[in-house]
């Protein structure tokens, strides 16, 4: 491993927002619902990162859980995130488009990169569901992504090591490789010798017991609530803490 490695930390709250920016993230990838993959985060929860939060903060903008294959009218909800997003100060933006036949929707991804610039714009986990990931890469490439988010098209970034490494030698510093899936401080320092990335993605979480003492577990809220109602996960920051003192000192993130 030869020098320091950028740790975004993908985050669905503001208090993990909080916990990861005490953990010395570099960078963090503001969601909502995370259970789902993530979606683009509220205005409220955007704006109060922005005004406690001193790192980069790169928006979601996914607008449901679900394929990455959108209507007009999602697509008119997507740029209209941006356009909120940009106004709130962010520094970057996660989206991305795919077609039915499983190749990067490149008219519409355009589309969405035109309306985020000059933001940086990073092509989400649709990469991991693309059928040609090359392809995919140089799709991206031309477009002017700045980076990818991926596993590897595998469960887990460990599982996709070999993948992504592949992708890191065909991108050739073109496009940044930025592995997501699965990452923890026991496999990160393995994971970033494997692949030779400059990047890691991860939530560092843990289950957070709520403070209810009435409880009503007889009750869910949602359609097939996973778990109780009366526990989530929310970013660690001393697990942030520990992968980046693991990759190296702290740096300047875009």
């Amino acid at each position: 491993m030869s020098g320091t490695i950028l740790v975004e930390a993908c985050v669905d709250s503001i208090e993990s927002a909080l916990a990861a920016a005490r953990g010395g993230a570099h960078r963090v990838e503001l969601c909502a619902n995370l259970i789902e993959g993530g979606t683009t985060p509220s205005a409220g929860t955007l704006a109060v990162c922005r005004s406690q939060l001193d790192v980069s903060i790169f928006v979601l903008v996914r607008p449901r859980g679900g394929d990455f294959l959108y209507t007009a009218a999602e697509l008119a909800v997507m740029l209209e995130d941006i356009r909120r997003a940009k106004e709130a100060g962010v520094q970057g933006i996660v989206t991305g488009v795919l077609r039915a036949d499983g190749d990067i929707d490149a008219d519409r991804t355009r589309e969405l990169i035109a309306a985020a610039r000059p933001l940086q714009v990073t092509f989400h986990r649709a990469f991991d569901v693309c059928r040609d990931a090359g392809r995919a890469l140089e799709t991206l490439i031309a477009l002017g992504v700045e980076r990818v988010l991926t596993s590897g098209q595998a469960a887990t970034a460990p599982e996709g090591a070999e993948t992504i490494a592949e992708l890191v030698r065909q991108a050739a510093g073109r496009i940044a490789i930025l592995p997501g899936g699965g990452i923890t401080e026991d496999n990160v320092a393995t994971l970033v010798r494997a692949t030779g990335v400059s990047e890691v993605h991860l939530t560092g979480a843990v289950t957070h017991q709520s403070g209810m003492t009435f409880r009503a577990p007889e009750v869910t809220i949602g359609n097939a609530a996973p778990r109780s109602e009366y526990e989530w996960s929310v970013t660690d920051a001393e697990r942030i803490r520990r992968v980046v003192a693991m990759l190296g000192n702290p740096i300047q993130a875009p």
